[in-house]
């Protein structure tokens, strides 16, 4: 307790006490004395309040200026905006007339059962029948690594985040498994889809997703369902469920309908046709 008394009476060290004695009973004080030195000070101060004005005085006069630039901007982007949904509601219209045109071509292809075959193998025509359904979602508590990126898809880091690399292998492995015919959220896939990433959204042929992702997959049901279960990406699934709680599930269902793909173009590929040559006797 002495120590404690000691510092609170004397919480200015002696040393420095002295010194303020000393330079007090000198007559040192903190203003200038001399008439040089107070006129330095007074210009130095004049000097300062002069800029500190003439910054307000500046900032002033920019503000309405940066305000309306600001204005015009968000004007602008708004306008920009507005066009970019225009055009993708007209990018969308035309998509559905080619399909449409697609599977009227087919209907009038001859009425040939390989004609429809094809239609439903190449995803130009709506189709329904027994299948599974099977829902990925993210974990309840997904966040962000460590360096405020998701988990990447070339690894794993515990964001319990889905990732693209994640629905490609549960894509394929429906296929492998005997899947006919494949949707993500309404999204029909064709052998032209890509399933990529663009930033945290999953791009299905460009069009981005929102969790939980609802897969369906016609083809015999429960064969169909234990099949990809035990297969190496229903395996990869389990996985990520146990190790990052991603929420998944898989039914039986009886009936699904899966709409058409929006178009199916191809403008390179052309069918090989094989001609055979018969021989004279």
């Amino acid at each position: 307790m002495s120590l404690i008394t000691n510092v609170m009476d004397h919480s200015l060290d002696d040393g420095y006490a002295e010194a303020a004695a000393r330079k007090r009973a000198a007559g040192d004080g903190g203003m200038p004395k001399t008439l040089r030195a107070k006129l330095g000070l007074a210009a130095g101060l004049v000097l300062a309040a002069l800029i500190v004005t003439v910054g307000a005085a500046q900032a002033r006069v920019a503000a309405p200026v940066v305000a309306k630039e600001r204005e015009e901007l968000v004007d602008r982007i708004d306008r920009e905006t507005e066009k970019a949904d225009k055009l993708e509601d007209s990018v969308d219209r035309l998509r559905e007339d080619v399909s449409a045109r697609q599977r009227e071509a087919l209907k009038h292809s001859g009425g040939s059962a390989g004609s429809e075959i094809v239609g439903i193998l190449s995803g130009a025509t709506a189709v329904h029948g027994p299948g599974v359904k099977l829902v990925v979602n993210d974990a309840k508590d997904a966040g962000s690594g460590g360096d405020g990126n998701p988990r990447e898809t070339t690894g794993f880091s515990d964001t319990g985040r889905v990732r693209d690399r994640d629905m490609q292998r549960v894509v394929n492995g429906l296929w492998e498994s005997g899947a006919e015919a494949v949707s993500i959220n309404g999204q029909r896939l064709t052998a032209l889809s890509a399933i990529r990433a663009a930033g945290d959204a999953i791009l299905v042929d460009n069009k981005p997703l929102v969790p939980p992702y609802t897969v369906l997959a016609v083809g015999d049901g429960q064969r169909l369902s234990t099949r990809f279960q035990n297969s190496a990406d229903g395996l990869y699934l389990n996985a990520l469920q146990e190790s990052y709680g991603i929420r998944t599930g898989i039914s039986v269902e009886d009936d699904l309908r899966l709409p058409a793909a929006p178009s199916v173009i191809v403008r390179t590929a052309q069918p090989s046709i094989e001609k055979s040559e018969k021989g004279t006797s």
